[in-house]
């Protein structure tokens, strides 16, 4: 790997001569801006906006801007006149256990490659050190133009170096948080431990850029002509208030059945008392703690569960009742009609 820097890191009186090299490499796909009617690059040319003429790489420099909008000139000169111990020093100012580093400030990283045959004692010695002790090395370096803050630890057996912000670039956390006092129940939060172990470990080697693959195919696709029509995007949906057990549950069930353990019962609308861990069987402390209230609500319960029962019985009675009653005003009605009948018969046998 090519280096991007040589210099030397101060261990106390021992110098390390050494070469940096990048450890990492960004993977995603960049594009370029065209013309849409014909195709052509679009790109980019420097211009004075004083006189509106283009300027080379050599007719530029550098200028600090005042919030008037003043600009002070900084050439090379007034930079290199500073003192900067650390241009070509990796100087080590403490050992840390890794823990107090906060993962905020990590940046870019970086493998320290010893330069020559000399520094492959000190360079191990450093290195065997820094595993000994568990801990890790805190360094100023300058890079770029500029002093930075850095972090030594040993990767498999080579030492590397992440680049770390300082201190006061770290934003603080103020406002971003949710600003409305939330309370989170047991039984959600063992829900959401039973996801946690449900979902398990992962092997980061294994993960990859999905998006990045499709891209590729898409490309690969279009250059040989065979791309088929995209299909129609999906409607985006907006907020949702969710049942939060709900969700949990679901998602329980999912995770076992996408690591393909016993699957939840089809059609049931909860996990199973038995899917949870057992902390989440528990009785609740409300409950052992007023047995005659309990005791109560169940009676009540029982009570109301059998008039509910019974309620259906009534009704029905209810409704025979009612239809004995019709008919037997109705057959009333007949038998009146009958007899009525039957005297204008009698009344007209009499009259001829």
């Amino acid at each position: 790997m090519r280096s991007i820097w040589n210099g030397a890191i101060s261990f106390g009186l021992v110098s390390i001569p050494i070469k940096l090299v990048n450890a990492t490499e960004n993977r995603s796909i960049s594009f370029r801006q065209i013309h849409t009617e014909d195709g052509g690059r679009i790109r980019y040319r420097k211009v004075c906006e004083l006189d509106g003429q283009e300027v080379s790489q050599a007719e530029i420099g550098k200028a600090y801007e005042e919030a008037d909008g003043t600009m002070i000139p900084i050439t090379d000169e007034d930079l290199a006149a500073l003192p900067l111990p650390t241009a070509k020093t990796i100087d080590i100012v403490a050992f840390v256990p890794a823990s107090e580093i906060d993962p905020l400030q990590i940046d870019a990283a970086y493998y320290l490659s010893p330069s020559g045959v000399p520094a492959a004692k000190p360079y191990t010695l450093l290195r065997e050190a820094l595993k000994r002790s568990e801990k890790v090395a805190v360094c100023k370096f300058a890079l770029r133009g500029r002093e930075r803050l850095g972090m030594l630890r040993v990767v498999d057996d080579v030492i590397a170096m992440h680049g770390l912000l300082w201190p006061d670039e770290i934003r603080s956390p103020e406002g971003v948080a949710p600003e409305t006092p939330v309370t989170v129940r047991d039984a959600e939060l063992d829900l959401a431990d039973a996801l946690m172990d449900t979902l398990g470990d992962v092997d980061i080697g294994e993960l990859h850029d999905d998006y990045r693959a499709a891209v590729e195919e898409m490309i690969a696709a279009k250059a040989e002509g065979a791309l088929e029509a995209p299909p129609e995007p999906r409607p985006e949906k907006g907020a949702q208030v969710i049942d939060l057990m709900a969700a949990l549950e679901s998602s329980v069930r999912a995770a076992r059945e996408a690591r393909g353990e016993e699957a939840a019962e089809a059609g049931a609308g909860a996990a199973s008392v038995t899917e949870l861990p057992a902390r989440a069987r528990k009785t609740p402390p409300r409950a052992a703690a007023a047995p005659k209230a309990g005791g109560a609500k169940k009676s009540t319960a029982r009570t109301a569960a059998k008039a509910t029962a019974e309620e259906p019985a009534r009704k029905t009675a209810g409704k025979a009742k009612k239809a004995a009653a019709k008919k037997t005003t109705a057959k009333k009605a007949a038998a009146g009609e009958k007899k009525t009948a039957a005297k204008k018969t009698t009344s007209r046998r009499r009259s001829a």
